[in-house]
């Protein structure tokens, strides 16, 4: 009897490339660099996807980071220092912490992109709040200072801080997570005030400040919040949210191959 070849081992789907943004780091006297937490990566391969770290590249350069998007299947926007106020006609205060203008130039390139091409997106941090800015929205530049009903979202010593959230029901972020309230993470000062157009509040502290946004268009996974899923101080539940965001973007990717 002539000997079969023993069948080839399947291949392995080939895991979703998942954009997500470097910080831009310029200090005094130093040498300047890029740098992302490693949190994001760890997060991003737990949940089946493979992080393409997308530099902050000068601003004459900022087109050529398309190659990289046109290859990805949906984008992380990163917490980070702060928006310049002066860019969404607030003024500078004292409490404001802005971040290096390389940074925003870039993020706000990558925002316009997306918004463009209705990546999936999931904004964390001021990723959230860039999501709503970008979408008409406005920001709250310190807590509790411009909303004095706000309880405290930070540690001034720097220990981890936690609270609760309260999801709404029949939201995106109440599929994601199942729960109607979820202890999070927290270390914000700013927060948003009014929301941007054809977004809508996903959750709340109890004390009223907004946690967590998403798009209205049902097609479109649009998501951000406040708190950071990423991090060694997460709720075990967050993994669901980098989970659901990598299944979404795979599904609008293969949306787009069958469209073409």
């Amino acid at each position: 009897m002539p000997r079969t070849k023993d069948k080839e081992p399947a291949p392995q789907p080939a895991r979703p490339l998942i954009a997500v943004n470097a910080d831009f780091i310029a200090p005094k006297g130093g040498t300047a660099h890029a740098r992302l937490n490693a949190g994001y990566i760890d997060a991003i391969m737990t949940a089946g996807g493979l992080p393409l770290i997308l530099p902050p590249l000068r601003k004459d350069n900022l087109a050529d980071i398309d190659v990289l998007l046109d290859q990805t299947a949906g984008i992380i926007l990163t917490g980070g220092a702060d928006m310049d106020p002066r860019r969404n006609g607030q003024a500078l205060t004292a409490a404001v912490n802005p971040m290096p203008a390389r940074r925003e130039d870039a993020d706000r390139y990558l925002l316009a992109k997306i918004f463009e091409r209705k990546m999936p997106v999931l904004g964390i941090g001021v990723g959230m709040q860039q999501l709503n800015v970008f979408a008409g929205g406005t920001l709250y530049l310190h807590l509790p200072v411009d909303n004095p009903k706000a309880m405290p979202h930070f540690d001034q010593t720097g220990a981890p801080h936690r609270h609760m959230v309260l999801i709404e029901p029949n939201t995106r972020l109440d599929d994601i997570y199942g729960t109607q309230e979820l202890r999070v993470n927290s270390a914000h000062h700013q927060a948003i005030n009014q929301i941007g157009k054809r977004m809508r509040v996903a959750a709340k502290s109890p004390d009223g400040v907004i946690e967590a946004i998403e798009s209205t268009d049902p097609n479109w996974f649009c998501v951000g919040v406040q708190w950071h899923p990423e991090a060694e101080t997460a709720s075990a539940l967050d993994v669901q949210i980098f989970e659901c965001f990598i299944q979404a973007a795979v599904r609008a990717a293969e949306g787009v191959l069958v469209a073409a």
